[in-house]
């Protein structure tokens, strides 16, 4: 997530899964449950599944990357952005082949 401007806000979402968001440059605050916190980079912010959270930028320029242990392939679609897959590869395959291998 690239924020040009201080105050250009993430809009409340939820996901399928746990992650971590790596606050790369900049600060934010990051909203759960009607609660905000100030997160300054470089920083890493732990988001538990199926809570809506909302990050808000509070400098210019500011970049966060989401980071999500992908482990079933359940709900990858709200994550992987269809454009970062390579040709042959199928997204709803992704964390089911990892999972699949011996000894995951």
């Amino acid at each position: 997530m690239l924020f040009t401007k201080a105050g250009d806000v993430e809009q409340g979402h939820c996901h399928a899964f746990d992650h971590t968001t790596l606050l790369g440059t900049g600060s934010v605050s990051v909203t759960v449950n009607g609660k905000s916190k100030k997160f300054v980079a470089p920083q890493l912010i732990f988001i538990k599944a199926e809570l809506e959270h909302e990050i808000t930028a509070l400098e210019d320029n500011t970049v966060a990357y989401c980071i999500h242990a992908l482990r079933n392939g359940d709900g990858v679609d709200d994550i992987i952005d269809p454009t970062s897959i390579p040709e042959g590869v199928n997204p709803t395959r992704i964390a089911k082949d990892l999972t699949s291998q011996p000894g995951a």
